[in-house]
């Protein structure tokens, strides 16, 4: 094992977790994809092949990125944003449509498809966290910050919030948290919200009055989606994906019944994605989904640890906005699968079924890695990854 962690520096805890994930990742993802074999073709195998290939992809990067100098990332922080309006531009014109949703780049020669908003959510982050610290003089001024900090940050979330609302709304969220912890001046957090409820407000009244335009194409999908959630019909049988997934938490039980005995994913869409959390607390129990939790909040404890251990902010807002993207997410698919937010296509973090979101989580923890490297170029042995300093 010490031989191992002589190549993976920054952090060793971190990486635990990481194979820990990705490991069960192949066992559990194997198991949940018996409703898209019914629905798509295929096999077990297949799907399992596939989601190795994302596997493969997202480690070699989370090796290549942790081994970088993070100091090329802050370099590179307005090129990576630009280009991430780029792939969102792209998307929104030729993106490949998926689900009644326009998401998709389809990568030439390879086939797989890339979903531009993931990296989207982390070129945003890096981008504020160079902002927080270049800007700090103008925080006061309204015109520049307005200009340096809210628009670009409006900007993204409005590109992916088109076909992706609840990837779009986490992302403003996490936005705000990262200026709240940058001490980026409250009456203008405020201004933020404010112009982004007004924008939205705005955007879903021409969206109504002008319903040619199609501003909104997957309007009718959220307020249908809120309204099982919250409405009359939350115990309908057209609220039935939301209602097996509670089944399946309560089929479960303590200990699960099983790997790969689960029954409710068999008519769980999304069993190995969005209702993942769902479809692992039926196999693995309560007991596993407590543990499950525990290794996100000790993931989450560690990113934030390297952050505040640092010494340059921009690796310290850097490490603390991509802590926030991940646990975020991870607790949004938990809400969605207990029944406490409407259904939304947020997935586990290093969990669901791979592709571009399994890669960018990588990529992500990457850049957290290298900046611990940066700032302890030994690591950390196995005989102290649980020791503070």
């Amino acid at each position: 094992m010490q031989n191992i962690f002589k190549y993976l520096k920054g952090d060793s805890v971190i990486w635990i977790v990481t194979i820990l994930f990705l490991g069960l990742s192949m066992l559990s993802v194997y198991s949940f994809v018996p409703i898209l074999v019914k629905t798509e073709g295929g096999s077990p195998f297949g799907y399992l092949f596939k989601h190795v290939i994302y596997i493969g992809i997202g480690f070699a990067a989370m090796f290549w990125v942790h081994r970088q100098n993070p100091v090329y990332i802050e370099k590179l922080s307005k090129f990576i944003f630009i280009l991430a309006i780029a792939l969102l531009v792209f998307t929104f014109f030729f993106g490949v449509r998926v689900n009644d949703a326009s998401r998709w780049v389809r990568v030439p020669i390879i086939g797989l498809t890339f979903q531009s908003s993931d990296f989207a959510k982390l070129a945003l982050v890096i981008f504020l966290s160079r902002r927080l610290v270049s800007g700090r003089e103008y925080f006061d001024t309204w015109k520049k910050s307005f200009t340096g900090v809210i628009i670009p940050i409006l900007f993204i979330c409005a590109l992916i919030a088109k076909d992706n609302f609840s990837t779009a709304a986490i992302l403003f969220l996490v936005s705000l948290l990262l200026l709240f912890v940058g001490k980026y001046p409250i009456s203008k957090i405020l201004g933020i919200i404010g112009t982004g409820i007004v924008g939205v407000g705005v955007i879903v009244l021409l969206h109504l009055a002008l319903p040619a335009m199609n501003l909104l194409p997957r309007f009718d999908t959220w307020m249908s989606r809120f309204f099982k959630a919250y409405g009359e019909g939350s115990g309908s049988v057209e609220n039935m994906q939301a209602i097996n997934a509670q089944l399946a938490i309560h089929n479960g039980g303590y200990t699960g019944v099983g790997v790969g005995d689960g029954d409710l994913k068999h008519y769980t869409p999304e069993a190995y994605a969005d209702f993942f959390y769902s479809s692992f607390v039926e196999e693995f129990g309560l007991i596993s989904a407590v543990g499950l939790i525990f290794l996100y909040l000790i993931l989450f404890y560690r990113i934030l640890r390297i952050g505040l251990n640092s010494k340059n902010l921009f690796e310290t807002y850097l490490s603390i906005g991509i802590g926030l993207l991940l646990l975020t997410q991870a607790m949004v698919n938990m809400f969605v699968c207990t029944g406490l937010m409407p259904v939304t296509g947020q997935n586990m973090p290093f969990l669901a079924m791979g592709g571009s979101a399994m890669v960018m989580s990588c990529v992500s923890l990457g850049i957290v890695l290298s900046i611990a490297r940066k700032n302890n170029p030994e690591g950390e042995s196995l005989n102290t990854i649980n020791k503070t300093k």
